[in-house]
């Protein structure tokens, strides 16, 4: 259902799906793919914020002036990201809302963004994704749990590696404590223990199996 027909509700958890136009590879260089996902994390916050592009072309900033620069124009987040991948052609996000119209104003801003820096690194005009962005309510932990998984496999069944935690572009390493970065939320919808959710994500047999249970939150 597209963003103008829904009705945001604070505290639910979504998966948020967005397409380039006609399958276009809009993700070619770790640039590309670290832009979008720096992008999330910036615009998930609250406040009157300058433009993604403005804020990285300032002079680099240290931990504490980063957060002071933030604590004075963004004090709360419009969403937490309970999980994501960047794939060449698409994006999914897991979203779960924490202000009013808090989805929709983090993909607008994310979507443009993104839009306006690739254009402008290839020379091009014109939109950049296939229409509005998607977004199904998940319902359930149990949903959400296998919702992960699905977005955290999606590089392996597109054949771009063996396993997921080869894919640098989703928060598959996190979930499986393989860095130290912190970007994700999900306290108080599910414990994560990196073993059992190896085991879990790696199990294809029972994923196979799981997988018409989640299919009305699957967009593509």
């Amino acid at each position: 259902m597209s963003m103008g027909k829904r009705v945001w509700i604070t505290g639910n958890v979504y998966h948020v799906y967005s397409k380039s136009i006609a399958g276009f590879k809009i993700f070619n260089s770790e640039e590309d793919f670290t832009r979008v996902i720096e992008g999330l994390q910036y615009y998930q916050r609250a406040g009157i914020l300058p433009s993604f592009s403005y804020y990285k072309e300032m002079p680099e900033l240290s931990g504490v002036q980063h957060e002071k620069y933030f604590n004075r124009r963004a004090r709360h987040r419009l969403v937490d990201i309970v999980a994501y991948c960047i794939m060449p052609t698409h994006i999914h996000f897991i979203l779960k809302q924490l202000q009013p119209f808090g989805v929709t104003l983090v993909m607008k801003k994310l979507l443009n963004s993104y839009t306006k820096y690739f254009n402008m690194r290839h020379r091009r005009k014109g939109p950049l994704w296939e229409g509005r962005f998607k977004a199904v309510l998940v319902k359930t932990d149990e949903q959400l749990l296998h919702l992960t998984r699905y977005i955290h496999l999606n590089p392996v069944t597109a054949e771009l590696v063996d396993n997921p935690e080869d894919w640098a572009f989703s928060s598959c390493r996190e979930y499986l404590a393989l860095t130290q970065e912190k970007m994700c939320n999900y306290e108080g919808l599910f414990t994560i223990e990196p073993d059992s959710y190896r085991e879990f994500l790696l199990n294809r047999i029972d994923y196979q199996k799981e997988l018409a249970s989640i299919k009305s939150l699957l967009l593509d």
